[in-house]
C-alpha cells in the first residue's frame, strides 16, 4: 500500500533525510512555543508581574502531567514506525486501533485525577499567596484540556512515525494563530484574566486535533481502520504499554525534579519567579532544534530498526551531532547579544523597577543554560534513539538522573546559594543524564548486532 504523504527513512542519505524531516518539526515546535509564549506575553503585559509569576509557577507541574501524556503518545508511535519500516501495514493498523482505546482510558484517568488534586498540588509546591489564585485559575483549565492535548499528540505522533512531519506543522500553525486571537479576545476584550489564557490554549489545541483527525481520514488510506483493527488485543496492548508508559514516566520523573526546583524558586520571591518564567520561555524557544532532533532520532531509529539497518541509525547519530553543535554555538551567540532584550517581551516595560530587577536575572539564567546546550543535545539525541530502538525502560533512568540533579539543587543548593544555583540546576541535570545515556546507547546498539569497529555504508 502506498501513500504520497508517508516517507521511508530507511533508504537514501541519512543527513538529507534527517534535515528534511527535522526542519518541519523545528518550525512546528517554534509555533508551539509561540502560542505558549503569547499566553505569557499577554499575561505579563496586561495582568502584571504577579499574574506572570503565577502562570510561570505552574510550568513544572504542567510539564509533569502533560509530559506524561505526551510521552505516552510518543512511545505509542514507536511500534508504528517499526511496523512501517517492516512494511507490515496490517500490524501497523492494529497498533493504531489499540492506541485509541489506551489513550481514551489514560486521558480520562489523568484528567479526573489532576483536576481533583489541582489545588492541593499548588499548596504542596508552596505557591505564594499573592500568586496562588492566578496559578490555580490557569492550570485547572489546562488540566481540563488534557484529552484535547492527547488527541493532537496521538495523531501527530502517528503521522511522524510514517515519515510525515509536514502535516502536523500545518495544524500547529493554525493552532498558534487561533491561540493568539483567542488570547486577545478572552483577556483584553472579555476580561477573563489568566483563565482566558488557559481557555485559549485548550480550544486551539482541540481544534488543531480535530482538523488533524479529519485530514487523516481524507488523505491517509494506510490509516483507515476496520472493525477488526479496533479489536483490543493483549499482545498489542502489552507492547504499547511497554513502550509508552516508560516514555511517559521518563518525562514525569524529570518533571519531579523541576517541581522541587520550582518550589525552591518560589521561596525566592516574585522577581526570581518572574525571571525564571521569562528566561524559561526564551530558553524553550531556543531548544526547539534539540527537541526536534530527538523526535527525528526516534522515528529514524524506529523505521531503520524495522528494516534491519542499525548502521544507518549510528550514522544518523553522527549527522545529528554535527547539526546540533552548530545550533548550540549559534544560539549561544544570539542569547549573549540579545537574550535580555528577548525576556522583556514577557514584562511590563512601563514598570522600570521590574525591568531593572528581572531582566538581568533572566539574562543570567539564559546564558548559563545556553553554555550547556551541547550536553542537552545528547540528552535528546541518545534518549530518543534508545526509545526508537525499543528500550524505553532504559531511557527512564536518564530521567531519574535528571530528577536527582534538579532535586539536589532545589532542596539543598538553592536555599544556600540562592538564584545562581537555580540557574545551574538544568545544566547539571543534562550532564548527569549523559553520564548514563552514552553507555546505554552503546549497549542497545550492540544488542541489535551493530559493531562499532565495523565500517559499513549507511546510505543503502
Amino acid at each position: 500500500m502506498s501513500d504520497t504523504h508517508t516517507r521511508d527513512l530507511t533508504t537514501g542519505s541519512p543527513m538529507k533525510l534527517i534535515l528534511s524531516f527535522m526542519l518541519p518539526l523545528i518550525f512546528g515546535l517554534l509555533f508551539q512555543q509561540f502560542y505558549s509564549m503569547v499566553d505569557t506575553i499577554v499575561v505579563g503585559k496586561f495582568l502584571g508581574v504577579d499574574a506572570l509569576a503565577g502562570v510561570g509557577s505552574t510550568g513544572s507541574i504542567n510539564f509533569l502531567v502533560l509530559g506524561l501524556c505526551n510521552g505516552v503518545c510518543a512511545g505509542f508511535a514507536i511500534p508504528v514506525a517499526q511496523k512501517f519500516g517492516q512494511k507490515d501495514f496490517d500490524g501497523l493498523r492494529r497498533f493504531v486501533g489499540n492506541m485509541i482505546w489506551l489513550c481514551c482510558v489514560i486521558a480520562a484517568v489523568v484528567t479526573l485525577t489532576t483536576t481533583l488534586l489541582c489545588r492541593r498540588i499548588l499548596v504542596w509546591m508552596d505557591t505564594p499567596e499573592d500568586t496562588f489564585r492566578y496559578a490555580y485559575d490557569y492550570i485547572l483549565i489546562i488540566f481540563l484540556g488534557i484529552p484535547a492535548t492527547m488527541l493532537y499528540n496521538l495523531l501527530s505522533g502517528i503521522l511522524r512515525s510514517l515519515g510525515d512531519s509536514k502535516t502536523p506543522l500545518v495544524f500547529l500553525i493554525v493552532c498558534s494563530l487561533l491561540n493568539v486571537l483567542l488570547d486577545l479576545v478572552f483577556i483584553m476584550v472579555l476580561r477573563m484574566g489568566v483563565a482566558g489564557a488557559g481557555w485559549a490554549t485548550l480550544l486551539s489545541q482541540l481544534i488543531s486535533g480535530v482538523l488533524c483527525l479529519y485530514f487523516i481520514s481524507q488523505k491517509f488510506p494506510i490509516l483507515h481502520l476496520s472493525r477488526d483493527d479496533l479489536q483490543p488485543r493483549k499482545i498489542y496492548i502489552r507492547k504499547l504499554l511497554n513502550m509508552g508508559l516508560p516514555m511517559g514516566l521518563q518525562y514525569s520523573i524529570t518533571a519531579i525534579g523541576s517541581i522541587l526546583l520550582q518550589t525552591a524558586v518560589n521561596g525566592l520571591g516574585a522577581s526570581a519567579m518572574a525571571a525564571v518564567t521569562a528566561g524559561s520561555k526564551v530558553s524553550m524557544l531556543c531548544v526547539c532544534p534539540f527537541d526536534a532532533m530527538g523526535t527525528t532520532a526516534a522515528t529514524f531509529a524506529g523505521q531503520n530498526l524495522g528494516a534491519g539497518k542499525p548502521e544507518r541509525i549510528h550514522q544518523g547519530i553522527k549527522d545529528c551531532t554535527v547539526l546540533g553543535v552548530v545550533f548550540s554555538l549559534v544560539i549561544l551567540a544570539v542569547l549573549w547579544l540579545g537574550g535580555g532584550a528577548m525576556t522583556t517581551l514577557f514584562l511590563d516595560t512601563s514598570d522600570a523597577e521590574t525591568i531593572a530587577t528581572v531582566v538581568p536575572l533572566s539574562q543570567q539564567f539564559l546564558l548559563i543554560n545556553a553554555a550547556f546546550y551541547i550536553p542537552l543535545l545528547f540528552v535528546n539525541l541518545l534518549r530518543f534513539t534508545i526509545q526508537g530502538l525499543g528500550y524505553s525502560e532504559l531511557a527512564v533512568f536518564a530521567g531519574v538522573f535528571e530528577m536527582v540533579a534538579r532535586g539536589v539543587f532545589g532542596l539543598c543548593l538553592v536555599p544556600v546559594f540562592g538564584y545562581a544555583a537555580a540557574c545551574f540546576a538544568s545544566p547539571a541535570a543534562w550532564v548527569m543524564a549523559d553520564v548514563f545515556l552514552f553507555p546505554a546507547y552503546f549497549y542497545c546498539m550492540k544488542k541489535q548486532g551493530y559493531s562499532f569497529r565495523r565500517k559499513t555504508p549507511a546510505n543503502a
